[in-house]
């Protein structure tokens, strides 16, 4: 306790990174994700090559991945880029099939009624089958926000500054304190990025919290 308390200063840098390498690739991957999820929905007979493609991605090691980017996208090995990149493949790889079953799950009565109330395929996706779905969704982005946690963490082995450094340095110094440290802050950021997935699913639900009557 003492160490990390002497230490704050330099948890809460590599906090801020390593919440930076986890969140802006869930942000890209669920934008990524939306329409080939539509597009998986749209297309019944393509559905399972899209999902299953998009699943496959999540079956490169991290750590391969994080090395073979570097000459693929012309950056350094130390570039975050790269670990932005990676994890918005994997963010990708597990919210496509997401976002396809939460379309799917819309009740076709009320897909119906919006096409007789004059909805066109995008508006309808916009405006009536992509809020409905967002619980869903939801559910998806919470798993995948604590794998990118998690992942992140592998960067520390080619010296990408976050959490995962106090993980490698710990266990290179046969220091469990500095470990634990890692770990309880790795556990605690993954805890805050599922309560703001939470709060922000419930503000875009508000249907979900009516009182019956």
């Amino acid at each position: 306790m003492t160490w990390a308390l002497d230490h704050l200063d330099q948890i809460a840098t590599r906090a801020v990174q390593h919440a930076w390498l986890a969140g802006l690739p869930l942000v890209i991957g669920l934008v990524v994700a939306l329409p080939l999820g539509w597009f998986a929905v749209r297309r019944p007979r393509l559905r399972a090559v899209v999902l299953t493609t998009t699943g496959l991605l999540y079956t490169i090691p991290s750590l391969a991945l994080f090395i073979l980017l570097p000459p693929l996208l012309g950056t350094k090995i130390l570039d975050p880029v790269n670990v932005i990149v990676a994890m918005s493949v994997y963010t990708v790889a597990l919210l496509t099939r997401t976002v396809a079953d939460g379309l799917s799950s819309v009740d076709p009565s009320t897909r119906q009624a919006a096409i007789a109330m004059g909805y066109g395929s995008f508006a309808r996706f916009r405006a009536v089958d992509l809020p409905l779905a967002v619980p869903v969704i939801a559910a998806g982005l919470r798993v995948a926000a604590v794998s990118n946690v998690s992942i992140v963490s592998v960067a520390s082995l080619i010296g990408i500054s976050q959490l995962g450094y106090f993980l490698t340095d710990g266990y290179a110094r046969s220091f469990p304190t500095e470990v634990w440290v890692g770990i309880v802050a790795c556990l605690l950021l993954a805890l805050a990025f599922d309560v703001v997935i939470q709060v922000v699913s419930r503000v875009l639900t508000p249907w979900t919290r009516a009182v019956p009557a």
